[in-house]
Order: structure tokens, then sequence, then C-alpha cells
């Protein structure tokens, strides 16, 4: 029996990768390029449905040690690695999204404040229409999910000149920028804040986080920036809000996803949609191939992974299910 290990971008285009393992490409589509029931390492497909992504992890238990994600979040596989027996490690893509992510979270910002739809569609219609816009400067940023992705959005945030930035994660700590509030927290920070941004990974606990409720405590006239995951947010309660021209949102993801043409949230005042490209830039491809090939160095010499969401069949594991 061969180690197999499957990759989603064709092994001959990532430099140096160990050798010992017989390396199959496979990016979602089509037939599946070899027995799964060899494969030790399997690199999920990047931009596939999720039914898509975990199509062969059935067939792949037997073998199967590690499941590498391309995303930083690994929602669309962590319910069915509950089928796997112990001892599968998950890992996620901390390193490869941070740049482009927050990139995106800053032009969704500008744009929304300083209303660059309106001026594409007004030089549409050949329409010059000047007058004053919300400046970033001198305004208050709430960054909800204060991981790497978090991090990366206030670096780019810094030379802005803003007045505050309170920083959000499922517990609280204290880091070199200031202090970072519990998820319990939210409730008091919510009114100060002139935008929201939320860049968590979706769990049971994120799930439907920003409610009615949450909306409602948002101060009027404030920014929602989601370039997590569509979920976090209740979009009816979102539509809600928007529609009565209270709050104004810039949405990378939205709930549901793809958005149908026919959803009401692409008509909705003040909102801006991009259709999930937080991730997929020319940044991309050299940090995946990156990860990749240190991954595998690390899995043939036995050295920790970088990156472990979760072992299959430990306590952490039992409590994600």
């Amino acid at each position: 029996m061969s180690a197999d290990v499957w990759l989603p971008i064709p092994p001959d285009e990532i430099e140096d990768l160990p050798e010992g393992f017989a390396y199959h490409f496979w990016d979602g589509a089509g037939e599946l390029p070899a027995d799964p029931a060899d494969c030790v390492f399997y690199a999920v497909p990047y931009m596939r449905p999720g039914e898509a992504c975990v199509r062969p992890l059935p067939d792949m238990s037997a073998s199967l040690r590690v499941v590498q994600t391309l995303t930083a979040g690994t929602d669309h596989v962590e319910p069915a690695l509950r089928r796997l027996p112990s001892g599968v490690v998950l890992c996620n893509a901390r390193g490869v999204h941070e740049a482009s992510t927050a990139e995106l979270a800053l032009t969704l910002i500008l744009a929304s404040l300083r209303g660059i739809p309106g001026f594409v569609r007004a030089q549409d219609r050949g329409e010059w229409q000047g007058g004053f816009r919300p400046a970033l400067t001198d305004k208050s940023v709430l960054i909800v999910g204060y991981g790497s992705i978090g991090a990366a959005i206030e670096d780019r945030l810094a030379p802005f000149e803003l007045a505050r930035v309170a920083r959000v994660a499922r517990s609280g700590r204290t880091t070199a920028r200031g202090p970072v509030h519990p998820l319990t927290d939210l409730p008091s920070l919510l009114p100060e804040a002139d935008v929201v941004v939320l860049s968590t990974p979706l769990t049971e606990s994120t799930r439907g986080l920003v409610d009615a409720g949450f909306l409602a405590r948002m101060k009027d006239g404030a920014l929602l920036v989601n370039v997590a995951r569509g979920p976090v947010v209740d979009t009816k309660a979102l539509l809600t809000e928007l529609e009565s021209g209270r709050l104004t949102a810039a949405l990378d993801v939205t709930d549901p996803e793809p958005l149908p043409p026919e959803h009401p949230l692409w008509r909705a005042p003040g909102v801006l949609i991009t259709p999930h490209v937080g991730g997929p830039t020319s940044a991309f491809l050299p940090r995946a191939k990156r990860l990749l090939r240190d991954q595998l160095r690390r899995f043939v010499n036995r050295e920790p992974l970088a990156n472990v969401i979760l072992t299959t069949g430990t306590a952490r594991d039992a409590a994600s299910s």
C-alpha cells in the first residue's frame, strides 16, 4: 500500500516537496485521482463546496493522518471528521490569508465610508456628485475575532489616526497593542464603535452572534463589516436595520452563500457586497505552497504540525461536535 498525498495544487508546481510520498492532484472536481484508502495526508480543495471537499473522507478512514485546509475557517470539513477514527489531525491555513483578507477589510471600510459604490454608479450615468462623506480618521473601530486575521486588520488600520481600536475574542488577554476583551464585553463595547469588523471563525458560539440584539446595540450610523463567515450574522435582522437606514454594511460573506439573484440583501440600502473574495488573490498561491511544503516536511520528519485545530477522538473534537 502506498502513502499517498492529495494536493489541490499540481505537485510539480510546488518546489522541494519531501520524498517518500506518492503525490496526486485533485481540486475537488471530477473523478478521484487515486484510491482514497491509501491517502495519509489530504489537503482539502480550495474554493469548492463543502460537500465536494468532504466527498472522499469516508473512504480515507483506514490510513488518513492529516486533513489540511487552505482556508482559515474549518467549519466546512469539521462535521465529516466526526465519522473518522481517533488520531486524525485537522490543520487550517493560518498564515495564508491574513494579508489579503485584512487588505479587503480595509478596502470595504474605506469604500463604504467614502461612498465609492455611489460614485461608480454616478460615473455610469455621467454625473458629477460632490459633497462631504465620512472619513475613517477619528473613528472608533471594534474588531470582533482577534486572531491572526483580526491582528492583521489592526496592522492596516494603524496609519489612519483612529480615535480607538477595541478588540474582542472568545477569551480576554493582553497584547502589545492593548487589551483583548472577552465576548461577554460586547454589550458595553458596541455602542462606542463607528465601525464593527467581524473576523471571527464560525463556531457554535459565533453562529448567529450578530443578531437583532447585537445590531440594536450598535450606534446610529455605524458600519458593520463581515469578512468572517455569513452565518455569523442573522441576515433577517441585518436587513431590518439596513432597510430602516440606521446602519450600513459591507459584506464579503453572506448567509445564504452564494447570494441568490432575487435575495433582498442585494437591493438593501447602504450595503456593499463582494462575493467572498477575501482570500483568493495573487497572495494566495505562494503562501499556500509554502504552507503545504512546510507541513509535509513536518509530517515526514514526525515533527509537530502547525496550525492544529483539533485531533479526532480528543476532548477538543468532542466539544466541537
